[in-house]
């Protein structure tokens, strides 16, 4: 199992759940977190914004269909069709283990493993 942490811009955020959602993927955690990247934030005459607003999705997926989920999020995320400074970034990491809270279950390795609609 993967966990994928997309940081977005906030106006892209429901568009990518709706996506997230029409292809099999309801399970997500949405935060308000701020940041910058590369480009140091952003300078408005002698003002300089360095904590811009975005929101981080994070959602656990099969190994398998990492670059389904990767492919989902940057299609609807992206602004235009080249992109723009500030569109975000998508993080991959591996999932040792999960664990549910009400019943102390570990849960077995790819247990939600599914076809991806397409």
């Amino acid at each position: 199992m993967v966990m994928i942490r997309s940081i977005i811009r906030p106006e892209k955020t429901d568009a990518v759940l709706a996506a997230l959602m029409d292809a099999g993927y309801p399970a997500v955690t949405k935060v308000n977190v701020v940041g910058r990247g590369k480009q140091r934030g952003i300078k408005i005459g002698e003002v300089t914004y360095d904590e811009i607003p975005k929101e981080m999705l994070i959602t656990v997926v099969p190994s398998k269909d990492k670059d389904f989920v990767i492919k989902t999020v940057m299609s609807v995320a992206r602004t235009g069709d080249k992109g723009s400074f500030g569109d975000g970034k998508i993080f991959v990491s591996q999932v040792e283990e999960v664990y549910t809270v009400s019943s102390g279950v570990k849960e077995p390795p790819e247990t939600d493993a599914k076809e991806p609609s397409k």
